[in-house]
């Protein structure tokens, strides 16, 4: 008889990151990280995002664009945090979308983009001449800001619920979703991704008069689903 025989399979071990660059600037460390064929940014020490898939943060312009009133014409587009650019690609890629600003608040993610690896993602989108980068905290930029956006698609955070600064929880506050209310136009949309659902930020927005509450899901490898909180300004 043939001796029994085992097949033994070995995990894939992930590639240790290496540091392409870490800046200190005004809100805390931001580095940099390459692992394998896709690059990190992690802000603080926590974990930001990544290259490695981006659908959830395509969904988020996606939405947004969907769930305007029918018929509008050249929608313009906020973008709260460029990140890795997946975001500003996907809006760069459809011709629908008018005007496009990018809030940004570290000036190490923008060089990242204009001079550095990220520019291979981004570097047509940041051409075109639709897209403005704003230098400056999008919670400020709320504040001072007198001009309306049809869309405002925020992804400065890992969600509601799991901020990267202390500042930026004032953005989930009652006064940080009015200002968001008052920066839309009627039937504008505001779409806020997440790490996790949060049913208590689905409150929030109600409380704070918006119409149309949903969550829509992306589903992820391991854990509970990415999502993007979608809320239209009624009037």
């Amino acid at each position: 008889m043939e001796p029994d025989t085992q097949t033994y399979t070995c995990a894939m071990i992930p590639p240790a990151p290496s540091t392409l660059d870490r800046r200190e600037g005004p809100f805390g460390e931001v580095v940099l990280r390459e692992r394998g064929e896709h690059f990190e940014i992690i802000a603080n020490g926590c974990f930001l995002m990544d290259t490695s898939d981006g659908r959830s943060e395509r969904l988020l312009i996606d939405a947004a664009l969907g769930a305007l009133p029918a018929g509008r014409t050249a929608p313009s587009a906020l973008i709260g945090g460029l990140g890795v650019g997946f975001s500003l690609v996907r809006a760069a890629e459809e011709e629908r979308w008018g005007r496009i600003v990018v809030v940004e608040r570290e000036q190490a993610i923008v060089d990242w983009h204009r001079h550095g690896p990220l520019d291979r993602i981004s570097g047509a989108a940041l051409a075109d001449p639709r897209t403005e980068v704003v230098h400056t905290d999008l919670v400020a930029h709320l504040r001072t800001a007198t001009e309306r956006y049809d869309a405002l698609c925020l992804d400065i955070d890992n969600g509601p619920d799991w901020t990267v600064t202390e500042d930026n929880g004032s953005l989930y506050s009652p006064t940080g979703l009015a200002r968001c209310h008052d920066r839309l136009t009627p039937g504008g949309v505001l779409a806020v991704w997440s790490a996790q659902p949060s049913p208590a930020f689905e409150q929030a927005l109600r409380n704070a008069g918006f119409s149309g509450v949903r969550t829509e899901e992306v589903a992820v490898a391991r854990g509970v689903p990415d999502v993007v909180h979608l809320a239209s300004r009624s009037h």
